[in-house]
């Protein structure tokens, strides 16, 4: 199909950028990956698309106080950056986007504000506890990663808003990480994928553990789990706690790909495993900086 007629602006400035989105009825586009299909199938019909290519404070990378990634910033820019290894789970789940050609015009914050609840890069943000930036008519504004997401394409931007950039928070001594998903192709969206961060002491004791699902509910979901990675360290004690996990956090309805309780054992599986070798890599860490 072809997309409704719309008008096209290229600002040059992140206040004219705003002006244009006033009265609600443009949509900002960066890389088009997300947007330029949806237009195709005319599920959105805008009457303008901003362009925000031409604003350079969004090209900007910095590494400052964790990584912060402008909102015109490729996924393959952050897939090959240096900046990008002081944040491992990043690097982890870019492979995983689409393909390289999609990430060579895809955004980072593209991915984001799109807010597919089966998209790799917005529950990097929510395990990480990311911070949003986010512009608008009212000023600027930082959003927590976890409250960001509000439900299936939907955020906590709104219609006159324009996200700015994430920032990712570094990696410190003691932490790992763990990332996987299952799709029918590789490239595809996941029927149900994880992100995990594990957190050890000087002693290799449990601190903190997160795990964030999804491909599984209409949001990414993200469940503290330090009192169970504590009581089960490994692999094969960890499942049939996944197990029930999943059972509670996995509620998206099945489909033609898989059923709810499909993706609940893939869920559980996946959980299992990649929090078991998130904890293994935090050891590691911990033990190479001693």
């Amino acid at each position: 199909m072809k997309a409704p007629p719309f008008a096209y602006v290229r600002p040059a400035t992140l206040d004219d950028v705003l002006g244009e989105l006033a009265g609600g009825d443009a949509k900002v586009l960066a890389g088009g990956q997300s947007l330029v299909p949806v237009l195709a199938m005319r599920l959105g019909r805008p009457a303008t698309l901003v362009d925000i290519g031409a604003v350079r404070e969004l090209h900007a990378v910095e590494s400052r106080d964790g990584l912060r990634v402008g909102a015109a910033v490729r996924q393959r820019t952050i897939e090959r950056s240096a900046e990008a290894r002081a944040v491992p789970l990043i690097g982890m789940a870019l492979p995983f986007v689409g393909h390289r050609e999609l990430r060579s015009r895809g955004t980072v914050v593209g991915s984001l504000a799109h807010a597919d609840p089966a998209a790799e890069l917005p529950a990097v943000a929510a395990c990480l506890e990311a911070s949003i930036e986010v512009a608008g008519p009212a000023g600027r504004r930082t959003v927590p990663a976890t409250e960001f997401f509000t439900g299936a394409m939907t955020t906590g931007a709104g219609p006159e808003d324009v996200v700015v950039a994430v920032t990712f928070p570094a990696a410190r001594p003691g932490e790992g990480f763990g990332f996987a998903e299952i799709a029918r192709r590789h490239g595809d969206f996941a029927l149900a994928g994880v992100a995990a961060r594990v957190r050890v002491g000087a002693d290799g004791a449990v601190e903190q553990a997160r795990i964030t699902g999804f491909g599984i509910s209409d949001r990414p979901v993200t469940r503290d789990v330090t009192a169970l990675v504590r009581e089960h360290p490994t692999e094969e004690r960890l499942r049939p706690e996944t197990a029930r996990l999943a059972a509670e956090v996995v509620d998206t309805g099945g489909d033609a790909h898989g059923s709810t309780g499909y993706r609940r054992r893939l869920y559980g599986v996946l959980a299992a495993r990649e929090l078991a070798a998130a904890l293994r890599r935090a050891r590691t860490s911990t033990e190479e900086a001693a």
